[in-house]
């Protein structure tokens, strides 16, 4: 029998109101946005529902955001019986799929994710850096670029032919530069505050280990895979990987293969925007990818997942 993903997303998924149809319809997406406010000191009801796009765009308001959103839609997949065989994060996402999962409760997770937040623009503001998409070249061709030139990493490999690098800005020019030069399709700078997922950001590692520590996580009851190693990975390991995940790159596409390869047929992006469906198309044009964030995609899921 084919099997079924919940993919979480990442930063760049944010949309005005977002979780906010589900939540006024179903009593425990509130729940999640009421329960994380506390747990986080943010008031997550209006900056998801009724703040404009730029007071959610910093990355240690964002990021509760958007895992706040994605675990309410998942309370509202829950209440309907739907259940996910594996779960995976993009970056951020791992919290929720954590909690998807049962390995951490949700307002725990939205809270570690707020202490992210600040750890990860705390290290912005000392190391300043930025990210850009590298559109149409091969891994390794990037991958030889980033040893090239000092100060720029892989960062990000989403999908066949597009892979996203890190680092200092001079660096990043660079690697853009010189990618356009090998034939890359486009380079674009991305709307991120830090050059994440790269050695700059290692302090925000550092922060944020002791609030991991503190967390005791269970076994996951749907497999959980990490973005990090591209494996199915244990309770005990758990916690290192959200560390090591800061200054790593996300290896997205490599855990989708994976995930197919086990089996799984049918990915539902659990949470605002649809990146990650847009990702999963490009990855395998043979699986279905369905995005899930308001009362209609819920609907049309429940029907998909009947029929099949």
């Amino acid at each position: 029998m084919s099997k079924v993903a919940f993919c979480f997303p990442g930063q760049g998924s944010l949309e005005v109101g977002m979780g906010r149809e589900i939540a006024e319809a179903v009593p425990e997406a509130m729940e999640v946005f009421e329960r994380g406010s506390e747990a986080c000191g943010l008031d997550l009801r209006r900056l998801c529902f009724d703040s404009p796009l730029e007071d959610l765009v910093d990355t240690e308001v964002q990021q509760p955001a958007i895992v706040a959103t994605s675990l309410a839609v998942l309370a509202a997949l829950r209440a309907r019986g739907i259940a996910p065989d594996y779960v995976v994060g993009h970056s951020v996402g791992e919290f929720a799929a954590l909690a998807a999962a049962s390995a951490l409760e949700s307002e725990h997770a939205i809270a570690l994710v707020r202490e992210r937040g600040l750890a990860m623009a705390e290290a912005a503001r000392q190391r300043p850096g930025s990210m850009a998409a590298i559109l149409g070249l091969e891994d390794e061709v990037v991958e030889s670029l980033c040893r090239k030139i000092i100060g720029v990493w892989p960062a990000n490999y989403n999908s066949p032919g597009q892979v996203v690098v890190s680092g200092e800005d001079p660096a990043v020019e660079e690697c853009c530069s010189e990618a356009e030069r090998e034939g890359a399709r486009r380079a674009v700078k991305l709307k991120v505050s830090g050059a994440f997922h790269s050695p700059l950001v290692a302090r925000a590692a550092d922060r944020l280990k002791p609030a991991i520590d503190r967390v005791r996580f269970s076994e996951p009851v749907a497999p959980f895979m990490s973005t990090v190693t591209a494996k199915i990975e244990p309770a005990q390991r758990l916690g290192t990987l959200l560390v090591e995940q800061l200054t790593a790159p996300v290896r997205f596409r490599h855990a989708t293969n994976e995930l197919i390869r086990d089996g799984v047929r049918t990915f539902v992006e659990v949470g605002p925007g649809n990146v990650l469906s847009g990702l999963v198309k490009r990855i395998d044009r043979s699986v279905k990818a369905v995005s899930v964030n308001n009362l209609t995609s819920l609907k049309q899921l429940e029907e998909t997942l009947g029929a099949a």
